[in-house]
């Protein structure tokens, strides 16, 4: 059985302003939620991490495969109506924030498609919501919030005005990343990048690294 509930993912309408985005509440579907939780990998530092650097298994190894499976991608290619065949995937997955995470940036020019699925239980803090923005220097002037929580999705579509960001938020925050990107080779530079930061990341745990990630 299907870990997600595509019946909801179809029927959120896709938003347009300030550019081509959608969000789902509670995704994951309720009776396994508590399952995928308890498989999430552990993971001691901030920063994006490729799932090949941790121990991955049980249903969170199964979430995983079924986000990067044909059923999640037909869904997010007829919400955008757009065509990723031959577009490769990229996932990485994050457990904490840093407090200067979350500057305000659109994602690169190599990125399609951006996927964030949250997988904190609960969230009652005051910072770590991402916010769909409408300016690219005004953290207040947001379209929408999301909170980070109970399987919750957040789909956009890439592009030179699709900024987000949130809050200042220190602590546990977990996330998974999935990016339709150009090509193989933007997955290649990407798992060096992150490989690169994690090394730098188990120096200096929670340091200033990737400041303007905001998963």
């Amino acid at each position: 059985m299907s870990l997600l509930d595509y019946d909801k993912l179809r029927a959120i309408p896709l938003k347009t302003e300030p550019y081509e985005y959608f969000v789902v509440p509670n995704l994951i579907r309720a009776e396994e939620f508590d399952s995928v939780i308890a498989d999430f990998p552990p993971i001691a530092s901030t920063g994006s991490i490729p799932p090949s650097e941790l121990p991955i298994h049980g249903k969170f190894k199964a979430l995983l495969e079924e986000m990067e499976g044909p059923e999640f991608k037909k869904a997010i290619e007829e919400k955008f109506d757009i065509d990723l065949t031959g577009r490769p995937t990229m996932i990485t997955v994050r457990g904490n924030c840093a407090k200067n995470n979350g500057k305000i940036h659109t994602d690169t020019e190599s990125k399609i498609i951006t996927v964030l699925l949250y997988m904190n239980q609960k969230w009652d803090k005051d910072g770590g919501r991402l916010r769909i923005l409408r300016s690219p220097t005004d953290l207040n002037d947001s379209a929408d919030e999301v909170s980070p929580n109970g399987g919750t999705l957040l789909v956009f579509k890439r592009s030179d005005h699709s900024w987000h960001g949130h809050e200042p938020f220190e602590g546990q925050r977990r996330a998974i990343q999935l990016n339709w990107v150009r090509d193989e080779e933007v997955v290649s530079h990407e798992q060096r990048r992150h490989r690169f930061t994690m090394f730098l990341k188990r120096l200096n745990p929670f340091g200033g690294i990737a400041a303007r990630e905001a998963s």
